[in-house]
């Protein structure tokens, strides 16, 4: 896998290739939806880091509900045929600590592509979600592979003169 193109996937983007790609990415509360066609072998992976466009301004894929058909439109523009593709979901980690139910971001980005996906039926093979821990992920466009680490939490000390 050495002649391998490599793509980092920044929040609020996403990336599709008919080529074999590892694309990179790291989550906290974000979610990134890896989609796969495993007849023609193509992959795409979206990196959102809010539930839903508001209908106000770009509809830009920082949002679930767009990323996710931003990401679908694009596999079908390569001939994707919907009955092959599968997803595979990670993150919305709470790694900020809050007791306001209105911040638990990551849940909510958890709840929105589950829904998504149910909707358009496409299936979820695999997932890691929710927990503390930030996740760094690597998705294998040619063969849907994804491989995961978990990102320990820095604890910042103000206080610490060292």
């Amino acid at each position: 896998m050495d002649n391998l193109g490599s793509h980092f996937l920044y929040p609020a983007e996403l990336y599709a290739s008919k080529e074999p790609f590892q694309i990179n990415t790291i989550l906290g509360s974000c979610v990134a939806v890896c989609l796969w066609d495993r007849t023609l072998n193509y992959g795409g992976m979206c990196h959102y880091m809010l539930p839903y466009w508001n209908g106000e301004g770009l509809a830009s894929p920082k949002y679930g509900n767009i990323a996710i058909e931003k990401l679908l439109e694009k596999m079908y523009s390569f001939g994707c045929n919907k009955m092959n593709i599968v997803a595979k979901v990670f993150g919305g980690g709470e790694v900020i600590e809050t007791k306001s139910p209105q911040f638990h971001i990551g849940e909510r980005n958890i709840k929105l592509a589950l829904e998504v996906l149910e909707e358009k039926k496409i299936s979820i093979i695999s997932s890691s979600l929710g927990g503390k821990q930030g996740r760094k992920i690597i998705f294998y466009t040619h063969t849907g592979e994804v491989k995961q680490r978990y990102v320990q939490r820095q604890t910042v000390n103000p206080d610490n003169k060292n």
